[in-house]
């Protein structure tokens, strides 16, 4: 007798059901015998997430340092722009301190005297330039009259060129201290802004109008930009932030309803819509990433709160219902009389399953002992 190497899942799953039936047979009466009945069934996706503030975010140091006050308490209201913390930074400090001097020394109306002395040049080497024109003529003029020499007239002719350079000269040197000194006060100036601006960011402001719900740093502690001083949000606009699998992410919509369930609210059951499906899926946890907003909530609410959830898929008002852990691989359930019987299988939740083909509500099927 030959002995196959290898036994088939569905091969195994008979031999269970089998057995299963053959158990039965033996228990005699201690069989639990379940007639299907027409009741309502709502299908429904499970998620879990947690209560979140809209818009609510994280305060961050713009640079290290150490925090020298601290303007709001757990709890506060505050308002768009309202300061929140100011935090110490030396160098900063001295960073503007600097270029605030370096601005003063590079301000135009701080280098006027170097304007005015070249523009002094200018106005002597114009006149010397006038002088020296005006004799380089008259030679010309003794010249051609047969009077004076050679030299003298090429001696006059080189000085009123010479003269004319300088004046050119002076002119040129004065437009470019001009533009050297526009240059350097505007960049002194722009380098004040840049760090008064860093160093006006010290006093951190709240981007919200909400509501102050934890300060996380004390006053004197260090802090760097990655490290979070409080947290922020919008005072009565609330979201809950869901996970769901992938695998049930196909029959998520945006406004399905959402029944809700929450352990500060035991016993208690919520309502909210699907406002939003996030695309990319967490690779991960393989999870997707939905919000939902109450549409019946709690009268209290907090950040952070976890949360589970049912989403609604589809409700049947009147459907055939039988346990669901009646059935047997997936689509067969055992008869009274042992028989095992294919059904069609349409909604499911939890605890119960819609049969669409293959029983009424007549018949008898054996549920299995715990």
């Amino acid at each position: 007798m030959k002995i196959p190497n290898k036994i088939k899942p569905k091969d195994v799953e008979r031999i269970l059901i089998s057995v299963f039936v053959i158990a039965l047979a033996g228990c005699g009466s201690k069989k639990e015998i379940v007639h299907p009945e027409f009741q309502s069934i709502t299908e429904s996706v499970y998620a879990s997430g947690v209560v979140k503030s809209r818009n609510q975010y994280q305060v961050f140091a713009p640079t290290p340092g150490v925090i020298g006050k601290i303007y709001i308490t757990e709890g506060d209201l505050v308002k768009r722009g309202q300061p929140i913390v100011q935090v110490n930074n030396r160098a900063t400090q001295l960073s503007k301190d600097n270029s605030e001097i370096a601005a003063k020394f590079n301000a135009l109306q701080n280098n006027e005297d170097k304007l005015t002395e070249l523009r002094y040049n200018i106005e002597v080497a114009k006149e010397k330039n006038e002088v020296d024109s005006l004799l380089y003529v008259r030679q010309q003029n003794l010249w051609q009259q047969n009077v004076g020499s050679k030299v003298e007239l090429e001696q006059k002719e080189l000085n009123a060129r010479n003269s004319k350079a300088n004046y050119e000269n002076a002119i040129l040197r004065y437009g470019q201290l001009k533009k050297q000194l526009d240059f350097s006060a505007s960049q002194s100036q722009k380098t004040l802004e840049i760090i008064s601006s860093q160093a006006n960011d010290l006093i951190v402001k709240s981007e919200v109008t909400g509501k102050v719900f934890s300060v996380l740093k004390r006053q004197g502690e260090m802090v760097t930009s990655l490290t979070p001083i409080a947290i922020l949000g919008e005072s009565n606009n609330f979201y809950l932030e869901l996970q769901v699998d992938e695998y049930d992410i196909a029959k998520i919509s945006v406004n399905q309803k959402v029944m809700i369930t929450m352990d500060s609210y035991r016993g208690r059951v919520f309502e909210g819509l699907i406002s939003k499906v996030y695309p990319m899926m967490n690779e991960r946890s393989k999870t997707f990433t939905l919000e939902a907003v109450f549409t019946k909530g709690p009268e209290k609410i907090y950040p952070n709160l976890t949360v589970e959830a049912n989403i609604v898929i589809t409700t049947k008002e009147k459907a055939l219902l039988i346990p669901r852990n009646c059935l047997l691989e997936g689509d067969y359930v055992i008869m009274e009389n042992g028989e095992k019987r294919k059904v069609e299988i349409g909604l499911m939740d939890y605890q119960k399953a819609e049969i669409l083909k293959g029983l009424n509500e007549n018949d008898a099927i054996i549920k299995p002992l715990p």
